[in-house]
């Protein structure tokens, strides 16, 4: 299984990855992105299973790159979680319509995360 984490804060992925790492993720399956266009070459050039994205970063936010990814047919049933500090309930409905398969607001806590891991992993 191949993880593409998708945040602007190295310290979000650094938090990502390691709770993948608990789940048994090995690291070198974790691969990391800090913006949208960069997560979008790889999802290009690798077969990635599941996708954790931020809504908020530079050049193509994630809501953007949610959109796109959907257009891309190996990857319409792709688990796309959100994580993000948009918490109001037409974001949500926003991100839900452009395809991702679960949303978690920030501030995360390791368990909340493991519990949205459970259902893809």
């Amino acid at each position: 299984m191949k993880v593409l984490v998708v945040d602007d804060s190295s310290i979000t992925r650094r938090v990502l990855k390691n709770i993948l790492k608990e789940k048994n993720i090995p690291e070198s399956s974790i691969i990391d992105a800090a913006d949208g266009e960069t997560a979008l070459k790889i999802l290009n050039t690798q077969n990635i299973d599941l996708l954790l994205v931020d809504w908020n970063m530079p050049k193509l936010n994630g809501l953007e790159l949610v959109k796109i990814v959907r257009q891309i047919d190996k990857y319409k049933k792709l688990p796309i979680i959100m994580i993000t500090s948009e918490a109001a309930k037409y974001n949500v409905l926003e991100a839900v319509k452009a395809g991702v398969s679960d949303y978690i607001v920030k501030p995360i806590t390791g368990i909340t995360v493991m519990k949205k891991l459970d259902q893809y992993l």
